[in-house]
């Protein structure tokens, strides 16, 4: 199965097709993250951004995030993070910092952002009207997305993704070394460095949720992951925490295992608690974790550490996993549906 696009044909959202440029598309440097951010940034404005207009806010991004994290991209040399570099160091001013941005910044991520393993998605959300009228133009989509209710979670969920990936990058680890952990305590997740160091990277509830696609795992319920917003949402272990001590080298505290669930499921009157869920939505889990193994690097990396190389190794996994855990849990969980199936 192309998991990357059933992820948005069996929900064709704006919002979705969103989440899939973001989660799925190619990675070779953070321009389409600085991007996405300034987007956001001209939610109200006309429809026409020229690159000038442009360039002062997707710069911003990068200079600030290349102060945290030098490693912006996969390259070895880059001209346009050169000149992002010198700004910081005081040898480039605004302005030229900015005609270097509409020289350099923007010749390939223009042309790439609305491409997904491959394929554009079917909805553009700007048009590329650099050679007519040096800029991009916002679509009517566009403006339908950045009037959704989760456009705030939307940006949270893009810089939460860049973290991800920018922090793998600079501790330049292999692959297959590289392990994504979550901190109970924080509610973070924590990338364990070559010197043995956790270092904390980005929220779990924002680096999830794309995944699910704003939707409670169980019960399908929308969720908000935003301090704003009322409904709050759980990071859940889907096999209950008490395992962590019978299920000996079982990724209890993985990312594989944590989903994200609203308050009803997690801990309402008929909620999950330490119950181990119905069998039925082991399929799911596995779905969502295939989600994220299309997403690449970090969490790819990750998950097929914890669950296995191929997927009928992680569905086997699952499987065994579940088996084991029936032998401590007898009692089984089933939540009552409120919403429909989106992934």
């Amino acid at each position: 199965m192309n998991h990357t696009r059933h992820f948005y044909e069996v929900s064709p959202t704006l919002e979705n097709y969103w989440r899939a440029i973001i989660l799925f598309g190619r990675n070779t440097a953070s321009y389409k993250f600085a991007l996405a951010k300034s987007l956001y940034h001209f939610k109200q404005a006309n429809d026409l951004i020229r690159l000038d207009e442009l360039a002062p806010v997707f710069s911003r991004y990068l200079v600030e995030h290349l102060k945290k994290y030098d490693k912006q991209c996969t390259v070895e040399n880059s001209r346009f993070l050169d000149a992002c570099r010198a700004f910081n160091n005081n040898e480039l001013s605004q302005s030229q910092l900015i005609e270097q941005t509409v020289s350099l910044g923007f010749q390939n991520v223009i042309d790439a952002f609305h491409n997904v393993h491959g394929d554009e998605i079917p909805h553009r959300f700007f048009n590329d009207e650099r050679k007519q009228n040096k800029g991009i133009r916002l679509t009517e989509d566009f403006y339908r997305l950045s009037e959704s209710p989760m456009f705030t979670d939307l940006y949270n969920e893009t810089e939460s993704r860049w973290r991800l990936v920018e922090t793998a990058w600079n501790l330049q680890l292999p692959a297959k070394v590289l392990s994504v952990q979550h901190d109970p305590d924080s509610q973070f997740l924590q990338v364990l460095s070559n010197s043995l160091e956790r270092v904390p990277v980005t929220s779990a509830r924002t680096a999830l949720n794309g995944y699910q696609k704003g939707k409670c795992f169980y019960c399908f319920r929308d969720i908000m992951i935003s301090n704003d917003q009322v409904n709050e949402v759980d990071v859940d272990h889907f096999f209950p925490h008490k395992l962590k001590y019978c299920a000996e080298g079982k990724a209890i505290d993985g990312v594989a295992n944590l989903v994200l669930a609203c308050k009803e499921c997690n801990r309402g009157q008929a909620g999950k608690f330490d119950r181990l869920p119905a069998i039925e939505l082991l399929e799911r889990l596995h779905r969502r974790n295939e989600y994220l193994i299309q997403s690449h690097h970090p969490l790819r990396e990750t998950l097929i550490a914890q669950t296995g190389f191929s997927e009928k190794a992680r569905i086997d996994y699952l499987q065994a996993v579940y088996s084991c855990a029936t032998v401590t849990i007898a009692a089984k969980w089933l939540p009552k549906a409120c919403g429909v199936s989106t992934f």
